[in-house]
């Protein structure tokens, strides 16, 4: 037996179990609600003792931590390969289309992810680079469109920015508190998100401050 295997086998059954670690908080905080998760019934779901999940996550908060992670990492995901597959003048669209569709989907994941609703938790560097890059995908689209003329340069600025994720945020936000279990086609508010980029780029037209 190669002694580079039983490791890596391991290593393997170890993801293994914090991906069931993971699996099992989600579903219960489905139940329980994103801030009543409690490691002793995680341990129990998993027909384990509670110091045995120790050796996993060292704390409740550490949990959070990880599923911060794996939301950012993949609404991240789902927007840049949303954005891959559309035509240039679509892109916008597309990812911010993904952005909503998975969110929908991940109502848990998304509270994690967008808001504070665990006191005391703040995600690790670690945990939040996927949604850093997530963000520098959008400002480097919105300075693509202002290079192309599309868009005035204060788009792909802070201002432009924080603008344009308050709105879909919000608009996100009462579709989950108003119509949690509407599909991404049916939800009212969804249906305005084409509204909310006709306004944005409506807002930075590239002759934007030159009228007189």
């Amino acid at each position: 037996m190669s002694t580079a295997a039983a490791p890596d086998r391991r290593s393997r059954r170890r993801q293994q179990t914090i991906d069931e670690i993971l699996d099992v908080s989600v579903a219960l905080m489905e139940t329980e609600g994103v801030a009543a998760l409690s490691l002793s019934a995680v341990a129990r779901q998993l027909g384990m003792q509670p110091p045995s999940l120790y050796q996993y996550f060292p704390s409740k908060l550490a949990i959070y931590d990880a599923l911060f992670q794996r939301g950012a990492e993949q609404v991240r995901d789902a927007q840049r390969a949303a954005r891959a597959a559309a035509a240039p003048k679509d892109q916008l669209k597309a990812g911010m289309t993904a952005f909503s569709r998975w969110c929908m989907a991940n109502q848990v994941l998304t509270q994690l992810l967008f808001w504070r609703t665990i006191p005391g938790f703040e995600p690790s560097p670690e945990a939040f680079a996927p949604a850093v890059e997530g963000l520098q995908d959008v400002k480097t689209f919105f300075q693509q469109e202002v290079e192309a003329g599309q868009l005035h340069p204060d788009a792909a600025g802070e201002e432009g920015i924080a603008l344009f994720t308050a709105m879909t945020a919000g608009v996100l936000s009462q579709q989950m508190a108003n119509e949690p279990q509407a599909t991404f086609e049916d939800g009212r508010f969804m249906k305005l998100l084409p509204i909310v980029l006709e306004m944005f780029y409506q807002r930075y037209q590239p002759t934007r401050g030159k009228e007189k």
